[in-house]
This record gives structure tokens, C-alpha cells and sequence, in this order.
């Protein structure tokens, strides 16, 4: 059995469903949190800094 199978099917059996409400609320909890929030602006800012607006690229 490959190891992605056995992750399924961990993820589908009850300990893993209670696994995964304890992941997803410890990430919304985490999410909520305003150092948090203002670690991942400042991320998200100087990731995306580089890349200008998304347009169309002039063609030179």
C-alpha cells in the first residue's frame, strides 16, 4: 500500500476525522489571532512585492 493510501485512509477513519476538526480549529484559532494576522499581511506583502499588479506584461 503507497503512503498517500494509507494517509486516505487514516483521513477517512473516526481518529482521523477527530484528528482533522482539531488541525482545523487550532488553524482557525491561529488565523484569528492579530499577531498572527499581521505576520502573514506582511508575508503575503513582500511575496507578492516583486510581482506588480498581475496585468498584462509589456512585450519589449
Amino acid at each position: 500500500m503507497a503512503l498517500f493510501d494509507k494517509v486516505a485512509q487514516f483521513a477517512r477513519s473516526p481518529k482521523g476525522q477527530q484528528v482533522l476538526r482539531q488541525v482545523s480549529e487550532k488553524a482557525q484559532q491561529a488565523a484569528r489571532d492579530p499577531k498572527n494576522k499581521a505576520r502573514i499581511d506582511d508575508v503575503r506583502r513582500r511575496f507578492s512585492g516583486g510581482r506588480g499588479t498581475g496585468g498584462p506584461r509589456p512585450t519589449a
